[in-house]
């Protein structure tokens, strides 16, 4: 029932949403080059890694040693806008009809923190992960990582279709509000490196 209403719906967000996608294409391509998408490895479902699909919103400006410069210097006034505005996501709807996510579940995060996470915090790979989730709703990049993962897991463990049609509502009224987008003095969301032995027992 989940995959028949994730296509049903992601079909015809993209037609609606289809000027939209259009013209922030032709934003991004005017603003910032090429390539207009930007694509990434990431976790699936039991961990399984798939090309997620965003609209690009940072440079590729590097120093003289050919690194990436650091986020906020890359990020650019349309980038900040077009997340805002949560554009950045829209692509992602591709993901959904090819199977690779679902339009609620857990946020498919880096390959890399996959070696990171506690036993439980793995749980949150039990299910398909998805464009939004209750950890979005619930506070986006504005909370610790121990504290997404908590709403992950609490997610994995009550999830039905009800509460999907609860987080799709909730995430619309986020979106409108510009809630949770960022943390405290950063640009982007903090990298997670691993959660501490005193944390584990601090949030039992």
């Amino acid at each position: 029932m989940k995959r028949i209403f994730d296509v049903m719906v992601s079909t015809i967000c993209l037609i609606i949403a289809l000027p939209v996608l259009l013209i922030t294409s032709v934003v991004i391509r005017m603003k910032l080059g090429s390539p207009v998408i930007f694509r990434q490895q990431r976790p699936g479902l039991y961990g399984k890694p798939f090309n997620i699909y965003k609209f690009r919103t940072m440079t590729d400006q590097r120093d003289k040693s050919g690194e990436l410069l650091p986020d906020h210097v890359r990020l650019t006034k349309t980038g900040k806008i077009i997340r805002k505005l949560s554009l950045d996501e829209l692509p992602q709807l591709f993901n959904v009809l090819k199977g690779d996510i679902s339009l609620v579940g857990p946020r498919p995060l880096l390959m890399e923190y996959l070696d990171l996470y506690t036993t439980e915090q793995a749980r949150r790979h039990d299910v398909r992960p998805g464009i939004t989730g209750w950890a979005q709703v619930n506070g986006r990049n504005a909370i610790s990582w121990e504290e997404k993962f908590q709403l992950d897991i609490w997610y994995v463990d009550h999830q039905s279709f009800w509460l999907d049609m609860k987080i799709l509502f909730l995430t619309v009224l986020k979106v409108f509000k510009s809630e949770g987008i960022q943390q405290d003095g950063q640009t982007t969301m903090e990298k997670f490196k691993g959660t501490s032995e005193e944390k584990v027992s601090r949030n039992g």
